[in-house]
């Protein structure tokens, strides 16, 4: 057998066992992945997004709040697994569970996620005007999505020593980024300093992309540099995580 069987084995191993794993978070994965996002669907469609919906002016082209925000609320339920993953990483690693790491659960809790965020969005208005191969293409993004912040959050797992420390640092990528981003209002609305961070990063472009291929908004190369991004932030945090691993050096 070749060294990639191995490792694929390796990894559907580790796969099955972090589901089993998972359990003993699911309360904390149901509320970062799933409760939070649905909350914020609710709070800035029904409380604020009359106020924030009429002055998105051409951002929104004619169409309802609540297509503006969906693409950003799906990505913020995907971002949300980060905690519940770096956690699973971190028990592992004080526990003594150290002969092999891939974890995934980001991917499987924004599966779940995105489920429950989508059917919640069509229940309060959503209504996507995407194309079978638009589809295809949102399905593609938020796992490539999921995938690299699957890697991010393991590598700030193997850098923790506690459970608390590992929380506390993927709280940026659930909370401060989306916020930081497009997905409650236009980044042309947004301070100059403040606008130019939220244009460049990640979660803008993923989102715009989201947005774009299910409201039928022009496209552009937007998807491309998402795509970029995501396998940038994926390939450096597994080489991050395999040097973690190795050096077996921790963060407080």
């Amino acid at each position: 057998m070749t060294g990639l069987t191995f490792a694929a084995q390796d990894s559907a191993t580790m796969l099955g066992r972090e589901i089993k794993h998972s359990i003993r978070l699911l309360r904390l994965l149901i509320v970062s992945a799933i409760v939070v996002p649905v909350v914020m669907l609710l709070l800035f469609d029904y409380i604020l997004g009359g106020t924030i919906g009429h002055g998105l002016g051409d951002a929104a082209r004619g169409a309802p709040y609540v297509d503006f925000l969906v693409p950003g609320i799906l990505i913020m339920a995907v971002a949300g697994s980060c905690g519940p993953t770096a956690i699973n990483v971190t028990l592992d690693m004080t526990g003594g569970f150290v002969d092999r790491i891939r974890t995934m659960a980001v991917a499987r809790g924004a599966l779940l996620a995105g489920h429950v965020v989508t059917g919640v969005a069509l229940l309060v208005g959503f209504r996507p005007t995407a194309s079978v191969a638009d589809w295809f293409a949102v399905v593609g993004i938020v796992a490539a999505f999921s995938f690299a912040l699957a890697w991010l959050a393991a590598a700030i797992g193997l850098m923790t020593r506690s459970v608390a420390a590992a929380n506390g640092l993927t709280l940026p990528l659930s909370f401060l980024l989306p916020f930081l981003s497009s997905t409650f209002v236009p980044t042309a609305t947004m301070p100059a300093g403040v606008r130019w961070f939220a244009e460049q990063q990640p979660f803008t472009l993923v989102v715009d992309s989201l947005r774009a291929l299910l409201t039928g908004a022009p496209v552009g190369n937007t998807p491309y540099v998402a795509l970029a991004w995501c396998a940038a932030i994926a390939l450096v945090s597994y080489l991050w995580a395999q040097a973690a691993f190795r050096r077996g050096t921790r963060l407080t």
